[in-house]
């Protein structure tokens, strides 16, 4: 009885181990579905990270070159504003240079009437220096003419003759009036030697007037005071005779 239960019960165990494992078996099958289900998925995951990162260092590769370009095209530009700025001051250069050209020019067009005009001056410059020249040449002989006509009328002057042979009678008349001229001259200094002059008491003198009055040298008003009796006279002018004489020193006066 025992060992049937105990066989029964086995059975039962084995029954239920049988379900069980078949049961781990599903599952197994179905973890097993899900895992390769799960692989599947996971493979396609890596392909699409494979094909990310492909496509991310596709990018990358792009970027860089991108980049590159982006700095040759930086130094293409900095070179064409290089290029532009060199443009600018060649431009400005030019612009100066035209300017300069053009003062230059407008000079030369100065330069050129000035030198036009210069010879124009000078041109009447050489006219009026040929006329003066000739005046001068003609001058010169006047004067060579004047001087051989002076010569001749100091010849004609020593020998007592008139300057000139044609105007000889109104020579003659000029001397004549010079001389008369000189004796009316000396007669009037004659008779102005013998003029008589009055004096205050009715009598008549040469002899130069004297003082007779002063003026003070302290007095309030600047008023005339007679000399009186003591009237001073004029000394008489020195005679030749004063030359042996010497002038006395005067010496200083100490105190």
């Amino acid at each position: 009885m025992k060992l049937t239960q105990m066989i029964s019960h086995q059975q039962e165990t084995l029954l239920e181990m049988n379900k069980n494992h078949e049961a781990a078996i599903q599952r197994r099958n179905f973890l097993g579905i899900q895992l390769l289900e799960h692989e599947e998925i996971l493979c396609s995951y890596y392909e699409k990270v494979n094909i990310q990162e492909a496509a991310i260092t596709k990018r990358n590769s792009i970027l860089e070159a991108l980049e590159k370009d982006m700095r040759d095209l930086e130094l293409a530009i900095n070179e064409e504003k290089r290029q532009i700025d060199l443009k600018k001051k060649d431009v400005l250069l030019k612009r100066k240079l035209e300017e300069e050209i053009t003062m230059l020019q407008i000079e030369l067009n100065e330069l050129r009437t000035n030198i036009i005009n210069t010879n124009h001056r000078m041109m009447a410059i050489s006219a009026e220096l040929s006329m003066k020249q000739a005046a001068a040449l003609s001058l010169q002989q006047q004067i060579k003419e004047k001087e051989l006509q002076m010569d001749k009328c100091q010849r004609r002057l020593e020998q007592g003759l008139s300057p000139y042979p044609e105007k000889e009678e109104e020579w003659r008349k000029m001397l004549r009036d010079k001389k008369r001229r000189q004796r009316d001259k000396e007669e009037k200094e004659r008779l102005a030697e013998k003029e008589w002059r009055q004096l205050p008491n009715g009598e008549y003198t040469t002899a130069e007037a004297r003082p007779n009055a002063y003026i003070p040298l302290n007095a309030r008003l600047p008023l005339p005071k007679p000399y009186g009796a003591q009237a001073p006279f004029k000394p008489s002018q020195p005679g030749a005779n004063m030359r042996h004489f010497r002038k006395p020193e005067l010496k200083p006066i100490e105190i």
